[in-house]
């Protein structure tokens, strides 16, 4: 939320249209970050990371709280090596896999992925900030795979965008390793899936899609910065961005009609629609 912001509110709700609906969300100001949605029974429901106040909250649509995970100390990785110690916990975007568990990413923390039941209580640690194939530098964003689910023998993965080593990881929902892929992207920040094809916001100016191979198949709203350029134009007064040009794409998803939503990173917020053509 921008600084100059009339509203502490960090959750807005629009329609389809663009019409704005309702707001909350005052309590996360700050830190309010990453957000996944999920159908539970007949109901969705909101899991939000708050980095600044190092919480997840799985709340109603409407706000309303379910529960809160706060400062993993019951696992071993967080526990402080003396008293004047502690290990940071920033906590930037989580995924739920299909038997309810809750992978939590500390991207702008320790690197670490925390892993709960679907009753929040705590399971293990994995990751760690680090540049080997079981190590993370910053685990921004998180994604369960089942693309593969429908084969005997495949079951889903966890794909953690390891954005300080320019690559996907993939873990079993275990916390083992799997592979790394790489060349997809610079800094990818976040990824979404819909009928086999990835979304990737890439905070060095483009939007990504996979193939269900997760082969590159379209580069979208790329634009060419220098690193001191990029840093200039995101702090640039609203109106001023090239439309279809992209700056800092910070979270990218797509709709039930396939179209894609994209945030960036800059300084007086900016949400873009890209509308499915083909």
């Amino acid at each position: 939320m921008n600084a100059a912001s009339e509203s502490l509110d960090t959750m807005v709700v629009f329609d389809p249209q663009g019409k704005f609906v309702r707001s909350w969300g005052r309590q996360f100001k700050g830190g309010a970050h990453g957000l996944t949605i999920r159908q539970e029974g007949s109901e969705e429901f909101l899991y939000l990371c708050d980095y600044e106040h190092g919480i997840v909250t799985k709340r109603t649509l409407k706000g309303e709280e379910v529960f809160t995970l706060g400062y993993p100390a019951e696992s071993e990785a967080y526990k402080p090596k003396d008293k004047s110690s502690e290990v940071v916990y920033r906590p930037t975007n989580v995924a739920i896999a299909p038997n309810g568990d809750i992978y939590v990413g500390d991207g702008y923390g320790s690197s670490f992925i925390n892993q709960y039941n679907q009753k929040a209580e705590f399971i293990r640690t994995f990751g760690g900030l680090g540049k080997a194939d079981d190590q993370i530098d910053c685990p921004h964003g998180l994604w369960i795979d089942t693309r593969g689910s429908e084969a005997s023998n495949a079951t889903p993965l966890l794909v953690v965008t390891d954005r300080g080593n320019s690559r996907l990881q993939r873990f079993t929902l275990n916390g083992k390793h799997v592979d790394s892929i790489r060349g997809t992207s610079k800094m990818p920040c976040y990824l979404h899936e819909r009928n086999g094809d990835v979304v990737i916001a890439d905070l060095l100016s483009k939007v990504i899609i996979l193939d269900r191979k997760n082969n590159v198949v379209a580069t979208l709203g790329e634009s060419e910065y220098s690193r001191e350029d990029w840093s200039k134009v995101r702090n640039q007064s609203p109106g001023t961005f090239v439309p279809g040009r992209f700056v800092c794409p910070h979270g990218a998803c797509f709709d039930h009609e396939g179209n894609i939503f994209v945030v960036e990173w800059v300084e007086s917020g900016r949400v873009t629609k890209l509308r499915k053509v083909a």
